[in-house]
């Protein structure tokens, strides 16, 4: 290492001090880093916001814990986090709380559910022949949880069709009865011998709602509700279950019976006109069955009982004819009254026996006979009960 010289000799002269020795340092232009973002803080908020609220507030309970530790930032994003997971688990609970209420609150609540026996099935899924329970026996609900069960076991209802329907409003009165239309239909062809079906044994159909229309749903399902006493095993009893003539016969009888069932809603001085149409109806339907009566008249059996129906169908052929004819309201009634009290129980019920069919006659064909003035009350077979 070499010696700096002398200063020069002299007053007020000397060598400047040396300059420093250079040592490491930050970069030019760069101080300390800053601290790093909590990752705690940032996830406490995501999951308030997306995902799982109560997670949000542990992680934004551990993002606090280290911000006060390590010196981290995010110390107001974790407390945002944290008061949001805490409002948003709040909102969740209550939520959760009013749907077990309002679940538990429906017949055959979640606490019944798991007493249904079956298997737990679409309602969308279910075809003719199929059996199915409901939770608490309900069949007013509205598209029921239904468990298809084996009909030669206790169950709730039988589906006798399921149809598609068209139209435009699934909720006018028109839809209403042309899905009622469709389902007696069906059943008259699931259940042919009407006479033989338990009393308690009631029609319901499931309809698409209004919601459900709009989302594409056209699925009509007909069904036969036991739901008031136990009942085992399968109603069905169509044409292919048994003979020609028999089911020749109860499709024209079933016929008469559902043109009965259908008269107009008004009275008869209101609608006259509705009404002399229906009975053109009636004079039409009674000649189906005549005419199939006529076939069968020489068969073994049938030569007594044959006849003696015919001979009532021709008389309240006649009156429903005069009735299509009326002048007034209370002329239509009256050769309407006269028509229904041509047809005998009696007479139809020894028919049926002659054919090998039920000869139980229902309770609501035996009400109908109790007598009445009023044409809404001849037709037994009421408008079926219906879920939706």
């Amino acid at each position: 290492m070499s010696t700096p010289p002398s200063p020069p000799p002299g007053p007020g002269h000397s060598w400047p001090p040396p300059a420093p020795r250079p040592g490491w340092g930050p970069p030019p232009g760069q101080g300390s880093q800053p601290p790093a973002l909590n990752g705690f803080a940032l996830a406490s908020l995501l999951s308030g916001l997306l995902c799982f609220p109560p997670l949000g507030i542990a992680f934004g309970i551990a993002a606090l814990v280290q911000i006060a530790k390590k010196g981290d930032r995010g110390k107001a994003l974790a407390v945002t986090g944290l008061v949001l997971s805490v409002v948003m688990t709040g909102v969740m609970v209550f939520a959760v709380g009013r749907f077990v209420q309002a679940v538990d609150a429906r017949p055959g609540g979640l606490g019944e559910y798991s007493e249904v026996e079956g298997e737990l099935r679409d309602i969308s899924g279910l075809r003719p022949g199929d059996c199915f329970n409901v939770p608490g026996g309900d069949l007013f609900d509205d598209r029921p949880l239904v468990y298809a069960v084996d009909c030669s076991r206790v169950h709730h209802a039988e589906v006798t069709a399921s149809k598609t329907v068209g139209g435009a409003d699934p909720d006018s009165p028109e839809a209403d009865r042309a899905a009622e239309d469709a389902c007696w239909k069906a059943q008259d062809e699931y259940a042919m011998d009407t006479w033989a079906l338990p009393e308690f044994a009631e029609m319901f159909y499931f309809a698409p709602s209004r919601e459900a229309w709009v989302q594409g749903d056209r699925m009509l399902l007909c069904v036969i509700g036991t739901t008031e006493e136990e009942w085992r095993g399968s109603l069905r009893r169509d044409a292919g279950m048994l003979k020609p003539e028999q089911a020749a016969f109860l499709r024209a009888a079933n016929g008469v019976e559902f043109v009965m069932s259908r008269p107009p809603e008004e009275d008869a001085g209101e609608a006259l006109g509705r009404h002399r149409a229906w009975a053109l109806q009636m004079h039409a339907a009674l000649g189906e069955e005549a005419q199939v009566l006529q076939q069968d008249a020489a068969r073994p059996g049938l030569e007594v009982v044959v006849p003696a129906q015919l001979k009532e169908i021709e008389v309240a052929r006649a009156a429903w004819q005069r009735a299509s004819q009326a002048r007034t309201g209370a002329e239509f009634e009256r050769l309407g009254d006269r028509a229904a009290a041509a047809m005998s129980l009696e007479t139809e019920k020894a028919l049926r026996g002659a054919y090998g069919l039920s000869t139980r006659i229902p309770q609501w064909l035996e009400d109908d006979q109790g007598g009445t003035e009023d044409p809404e009350d001849w037709h037994g077979r009421r408008p079926s009960s219906q879920a939706v």
